[in-house]
């Protein structure tokens, strides 16, 4: 387990995997730990999360997002709207749950990959038929997280984005 500063500061978008499968126990700690993130009220967090190994599922995600189809696992995190206390906020739910287990993935020698679907409706509605939801109106995909072992030249490293410049006080 690495310290959190050597997390955050190391992790980065993995594009390409190691044809290696994950254990299913770091899986279920990447789940945990999108569970783990805060939501707009205690109690009223949206995510739900579709687990997909399957290769053929994985190569049809990958017709709509091409960095799905060579990953060994991708996680479609959904939201679930009824759940979620602030119906309109609900994006930033999903995204601190995203960014928890990006950051798990790191700390468990994985890599992983953020894959936009929301808020672009077709790309909602196809995500949504492959993995079995025929209405996106209370049950929407929201992004798609490849989760594997980095390939050669894809390791999780330091990259410096510090930029004083972007730093204001009081005032923009």
């Amino acid at each position: 387990m690495a310290d959190f500063e050597t997390i955050v500061n190391t992790r980065r978008s993995i594009r390409e995997y190691q044809q290696k499968d994950v254990d299913d126990e770091d899986i279920l700690k990447i789940l945990k730990a999108g569970m783990q993130a805060p939501g707009s009220r205690l109690g009223a967090e949206p995510w739900e999360f579709v687990v997909i190994k399957d290769k053929e599922t994985l190569a049809k995600l990958g017709e709509i997002k091409p960095r799905v189809t060579g990953a060994p696992v991708a996680i479609v995190l959904v939201a679930n709207i009824e759940r979620a206390f602030y119906k309109t906020v609900w994006q930033q739910d999903m995204g601190a749950a995203a960014e928890n287990m990006l950051l798990e993935a790191v700390n468990l020698g994985l890599g992983g990959l953020w894959n936009g679907v929301a808020p672009d409706e077709e790309r909602m509605t196809k995500i949504g038929e492959i993995i079995g939801i025929a209405d996106i109106s209370e049950t929407k995909p929201y992004c798609i997280i490849t989760v594997g072992y980095p390939a050669e030249g894809w390791e999780n490293k330091f990259m410096d984005k510090f930029d004083e410049e972007r730093i204001h006080y009081e005032k923009y």
